[in-house]
């Protein structure tokens, strides 16, 4: 979901809209069975190119595939590359904040204090 998303207090449709799409699952379980030998299918919404309409897994390695799309603690989900990368040389020039590795430092500003960390 984009985080400029607003609703208006008298737009209860579009409210309930975003509370369906919010918690919906992230996968379907409509779609999920168990083989007789423990196995776990999931049946594709739409066919592969190769003709390929469901998945057999084993349960811990479709617990495994699902850990691996949760984010890590406190890493930001937008990843900048090219010239809106942290360290680009460009990135002063093309970002209306001018800051970057390529920004030029004026010399009447005060140096930025070290933040402290609490004991």
């Amino acid at each position: 979901m984009h985080a400029g998303v607003a609703i208006e207090p008298h737009q209860r449709a579009k409210l309930e809209r975003l509370c369906r799409y919010v918690s919906r699952p992230s996968v379907s379980t409509q779609r999920l069975s168990l083989t007789a030998s423990g196995q776990v299918r999931y049946t594709l919404k739409t066919p592969y190119r190769d003709g390929t309409t469901h998945i057999v897994l084993e349960p811990l390695e479709l617990m495994a595939r699902l850990a691996a799309l949760v984010p890590p603690p406190r890493m930001h989900l937008t990843r900048f590359h090219g010239v809106f990368a942290p360290h680009s040389k460009l990135r002063a020039v093309v970002t209306p904040a001018r800051r970057g590795v390529g920004a030029m430092k004026q010399q009447d500003d005060p140096p930025t204090p070290r933040h402290v960390a609490m004991n």
